[in-house]
């Protein structure tokens, strides 16, 4: 029902079985090199990983290549349909590929798909490892509430009264979210999704999945992030798992949210063409190709 376009990237000269990665993209209508504006994050880390060994599938977010259908049902929409069916399919995908070693299929999650990957890991991903870029083990609306405060408090007079009447809305809402019931949540608009997007993801906290998880975990996070924060959310993440063997952590103090290099940490930098710094390359491909099965 829902095809997506994607691209497969295989090592030349390297022994089969690869290793192998799904990517899971961020918020948003997403292409396959998770594209924002000039920037091409998930090519760079496809064509580095693939260049040491690990062959890598990205694919299209089933919202950016069936946009318009799923605009007619987005009120009931969770990220179950979004994003976990679609990175549980590509890890099928790949472990069914005879030249994968199926024992060896990993996921990259960016953004909200570091977020989710721990629920798509349990919910049949079944991958050997995880990494976590720029991920969060706290809820998409508090998150939000954060973004949505940091932005008006940019702004002045009457915009700025304006904004914050909004924001005690936003709030007054997700404080609700428990007491919804899945229909009602449904029948409130939050602007491109409903109240039930919010409740259906708290529903299933990342940090309850991460608790459990005693498999290969890596995370990430660009110490000039101004989306998710170093000192929230990968503390958040440091509170969580600190001391737990198989979880390792780095904070990259000069980079932003794509993991490129960030001068200004505002989100101009995203107009300008960069790469994924070469440190986070080879950190992520010395990761995999060392994680035990």
């Amino acid at each position: 029902e829902y095809e997506l376009g994607g691209t497969l990237t295989i090592p030349e000269g390297a022994e089969k079985p690869y290793p192998s990665v799904v990517l899971v993209h961020g918020s948003g209508p997403n292409d396959r090199d998770e594209t924002i504006y000039g920037n091409k994050p998930f090519k760079d880390i496809a064509d580095y990983l693939t260049s040491k060994g690990i062959a890598v599938l990205r694919y299209d977010k089933r919202t950016y290549a069936h946009q318009a259908k799923m605009v007619e049902s987005f009120m009931e929409i969770t990220v179950k349909d979004e994003t976990i069916d679609d990175a549980i399919l590509a890890s099928n995908l790949l472990k069914s590929d005879e030249r994968m070693d199926k024992d060896r299929v990993f996921v990259i999650g960016h953004s909200m798909g570091g977020m989710l990957a721990p629920r798509i890991d349990a919910e049949g991903g079944d991958f050997a490892g995880l990494i976590l870029l720029a991920g969060s083990p706290r809820t998409l609306s508090d998150i939000v509430l954060d973004q949505i405060t940091a932005a008006v408090e940019t702004l002045t007079g009457e915009q700025k009264a304006l904004g914050q009447q909004q924001l005690d809305s936003l709030a007054s809402i997700f404080a609700e979210l428990d007491n919804f019931s899945d229909e009602q949540a449904k029948a409130i608009d939050m602007g491109g999704a409903s109240a039930y997007y919010f409740k259906e993801m708290a529903d299933h906290p990342a940090s309850t999945y991460l608790s459990d998880i005693e498999k290969p975990v890596l995370i990430l996070q660009g110490g000039k992030d101004f989306q998710v924060y170093a000192d929230k959310d990968y503390v958040e993440y440091q509170n969580l798992l600190d001391g737990k063997p198989n979880v390792t952590f780095k904070l990259y103090p000069e980079l932003n949210h794509l993991f490129m290099t960030s001068t200004t940490g505002t989100a101009e930098e995203y107009m300008k063409a960069d790469n994924v710094h070469i440190e986070v390359l080879v950190d992520i491909a010395e990761w995999i190709l060392n994680a035990k099965k």
